[in-house]
């Protein structure tokens, strides 16, 4: 007969700090974008104003989904953080933080035990990596 291996209380289990601290920093990207998609111009501004607009359109349902699926896995309501940053709004300082979000991106997926939530962070890398391309290479 199997034993039966005891497995951990879900509400015990997640990175809850980690996880509130990194949606309260896509929120805030969300209204960097946003400000970036409304002052671009210059040469190749159509592309950027179009990526950017993906971008920050796109964002909100994903982080819905990272925080939902959290939640749900965890059995526990995130206390998300009102995050503020004094960046000025330039394409060069937006693509400088498309990095940085994809780093924390990375992070938090080594350390989430949620394979849902992983998966759906592979969606914000994504959209990262696709907006990064479009606001390098194309013009």
């Amino acid at each position: 007969m199997m034993q039966k291996i005891p497995r951990p209380q879900p509400q015990m289990m997640g990175p809850c700090k980690e996880t509130a601290e990194y949606l309260g920093c896509l929120m805030w990207s969300v209204q960097f974008a946003h400000k970036v998609h409304l002052r671009i111009t210059g040469p190749g501004s159509d592309a950027a104003h179009r990526a950017i607009g993906a971008f920050y359109e796109a964002l909100p349902d994903l982080i819905d989904k990272v925080a939902e699926q959290y939640q749900g896995a965890r059995e526990k309501l995130l206390d998300i953080p009102e995050i503020t940053y004094k960046t000025a709004p330039t394409k060069e300082n937006f693509i400088a933080d498309l990095k940085e979000v994809y780093e924390e991106t990375t992070k938090l997926q080594k350390i989430m035990p949620f394979s849902e939530v992983t998966n759906q962070l592979d969606e914000v890398k994504s959209l990262i990596a696709s907006t990064k391309y479009k606001l390098m290479f194309l013009q």
